[in-house]
């Protein structure tokens, strides 16, 4: 299994309740595909970004390291890139 950081950028106008149901869906995805979560965390809660996304100027910041065979990150990507509430994903891997 390899290592893998993602950063992510959300709706920032979320209700909580849904905020926090994106955030387990998150994680829930990397779990399905035989993948662990070592850590996850909200990194900003509304900041700013350079240029609009999907027509948003604010998004909620949220990064998680987690584990994965080198298969199962094609799906896992996609997979994220449904869900209209995540503007966008970086997935990089770690050394």
């Amino acid at each position: 299994m390899n290592k893998y950081e993602a950063m992510f950028i959300i709706t920032p106008d979320l209700p909580e309740e849904e905020k926090k149901t994106l955030l387990n869906q998150i994680k829930e995805t990397v779990t399905k595909k035989n993948g662990s979560v070592s850590a996850d965390s909200v990194w900003a809660e509304k900041r700013k970004m350079g240029f609009s996304i999907k027509k948003h100027k604010e998004g909620l910041y949220y990064l998680l390291n987690f584990s994965l065979p080198p298969q199962g990150v094609s799906e896992i990507r996609q997979a994220y890139k449904i869900n209209e509430n995540i503007l966008r994903v970086l997935l990089t891997s770690v050394e």
